[in-house]
C-alpha cells in the first residue's frame, strides 16, 4: 500500500528531475526535500544501497546547487560533455563498486536484492556527480538507473515509485534532447561572440 510519505517523497522527487530536465538551478533545493523524505522511504523497504543513495543525493544537491550558480569561476556553469578518457575509467569503476558493495550487502545485511540495489547506488552517484558538474552524459547513466530501478522497486510493492521512475524514464530521453540542444546554443553564442571581439 502506497504510503502518504512515499506520496510525498514522489511528489517532491519529480519536481526536482523535471525542473533539471529544464535546466533550472531550483532542481537542486527541491531534491534535498524528496531524498531526505525518499530516504525515509527505502529504509522502511530495506533498500540499504538506496537509502545511502539518497544521503549521498543530498550532501552533493548542496554542492551542485553552489557548482550550477558559481562554479565556472564565480559564474554559472555551461553545459558540456565528459571527455571520452574519463569515460574509459569511470565505467569499469562503475561496475566493480557496483559488485563489490553489492557483495557487501548480500554478505552483512538483509538487503532485498544487493546488486541490482547497489547498481542503483552506484550508477546514480555516476550521473549525480556528472549532473553537478552540468554534463550533458549525466542523462544516459540516468537512462540507466531508470531501468534499473523501475523493477526494482515494482518488485518491492513501491508501485507509484516504480511508475515515477518510468515518468523519469521518459524524462532523461527528453532532457537529454533538449540538454543538447542548449549546449549547441551555448557553443554558437561564444562563437558569435569571439567573432565580435576580433
Amino acid at each position: 500500500m502506497t504510503s502518504a510519505l512515499e506520496i510525498a517523497a514522489n511528489l517532491t522527487v519529480a519536481a526536482s528531475i523535471l525542473l533539471a530536465g529544464r535546466n533550472s538551478v531550483h532542481t537542486w533545493w527541491t531534491g534535498i526535500i524528496g531524498c531526505s523524505l525518499f530516504g525515509l522511504v527505502f529504509y522502511e523497504a530495506r533498500l540499504y544501497a538506496d537509502v545511502v543513495l539518497q544521503g549521498v543525493f543530498v550532501l552533493t544537491s548542496v554542492i551542485g546547487w553552489w557548482q550550477w550558480l558559481r562554479g565556472d569561476h564565480g559564474h554559472a556553469l555551461p553545459i558540456s560533455r565528459v571527455q571520452l578518457r574519463t569515460l574509459g575509467w569511470m565505467l569499469p569503476a562503475a561496475v566493480l563498486a557496483s559488485v563489490g558493495y553489492g557483495l557487501l550487502l548480500h554478505t552483512w545485511t538483509d538487503a532485498y536484492a544487493p546488486f541490482l540495489d547497489s547498481a542503483v547506488l552506484v550508477l546514480s552517484v555516476v550521473a549525480q556527480l556528472l549532473m553537478m558538474r552540468r554534463k550533458l552524459d549525466s542523462w544516459w547513466f540516468w537512462l540507466l538507473v531508470n531501468s534499473i530501478a523501475i523493477p526494482l522497486y515494482a518488485s518491492r510493492g513501491l508501485h507509484l515509485t516504480a511508475v515515477l521512475y518510468a515518468v523519469f524514464w521518459i524524462n532523461a530521453l527528453v532532457s537529454l534532447r533538449h540538454w543538447r540542444r542548449l549546449m549547441h546554443e551555448q557553443a554558437a553564442a561564444i562563437a558569435a561572440a569571439d567573432a565580435a571581439h576580433e
